[in-house]
């Protein structure tokens, strides 16, 4: 049997809201591994929770993808190693943002996974991260920025993002009013063709399920090179317009409907 590389986004694909695993899904991402499939989480954590985010499952992946792929991971022996870094200079966006939203809050988070972080940064984990003021942001070079600022609804937040020109970087918005940057070009997609290049798997050999818009250029990536790309059922819909198929929601073990139709017709 060909393998399958099976790129799975975590938070409202693998996990539900409240960072619970159904059993179902748990039982099927187990089962495409045991039949011989390559299962690769894909996602905007970071290295600690995508690494804790495998042990949950029960799996010990080959890569993993984080930072939305400004991290590459690959398993050697017993421990992740750092295979490939993507990092920027954050102090211009940041600098752009917080004039045009100066009471939103802000999270860095540099190549070491260390997390430096504003006040107002709510439900995000913040284990062993910093708070610094704001400048205490702009000094180290980032894999990741995160804007959040609830006072705006999503369609405002996007239109006061889209209307700075962050030219230099890459953004995808989250389903409240959080924005995610990266390094200029990265996103999922070019962590993932890295994975996918050190595997010898080509695109159409390859399956991503995820539901923000953080996914949409790796649904894009995979759907032109002949392979699946799933949404959830809960995507917005840019996110369900990219991909070639959409599943139930993540309530629905949206995924587990995904891989056990894989399971079938293998």
């Amino acid at each position: 049997m060909r393998p399958l590389l099976i790129g799975l986004d975590i938070d409202g694909t693998v996990v539900h809201e409240d960072d619970s695993l159904a059993p179902r899904v748990l039982e099927a991402v187990r089962a495409v591994v045991d039949a011989g499939h390559v299962v690769v989480l894909a996602t905007g954590r970071s290295q600690a929770t995508t690494e804790s985010t495998a042990v949950r499952l029960g799996i010990e992946p080959s890569h993993l993808v984080s930072a939305n792929g400004a991290l590459v991971l690959e398993r050697r022996g017993d421990a992740y190693e750092q295979v490939h870094v993507e990092t920027f200079d954050p102090s211009e966006a940041l600098t752009a943002i917080s004039a045009v939203l100066p009471k939103g809050s802000y999270m860095v988070e540099d190549p070491s996974g260390h997390r430096r972080y504003t006040n107002g940064m709510v439900d995000w984990n913040l284990d062993d991260a910093e708070l610094v003021p704001f400048e205490g942001l702009l000094a180290q070079p980032a894999m990741r920025v995160v804007v959040m600022s609830p006072v705006h609804e999503v369609d405002e937040f996007l239109e006061i993002v889209e209307s700075l020109g962050l030219h230099k970087v890459s953004y995808a918005i989250g389903f409240s009013s959080w924005l995610d940057i990266a390094p200029d070009g990265v996103n999922k997609a070019t962590g993932l063709e890295r994975v996918a290049e050190a595997l010898e798997i080509p695109r159409d050999r390859i399956v991503v399920v995820g539901d923000g818009r953080n996914d949409i250029d790796m649904f894009r990536w995979v759907a032109e090179g002949g392979g699946r790309a799933v949404a959830m059922g809960q995507a917005p819909d840019e996110v369900k317009q990219a991909a070639t198929d959409v599943t139930a929601t993540v309530e629905d073990d949206g995924l587990a409907l995904v891989l056990e139709e894989l399971l079938v017709r293998a």
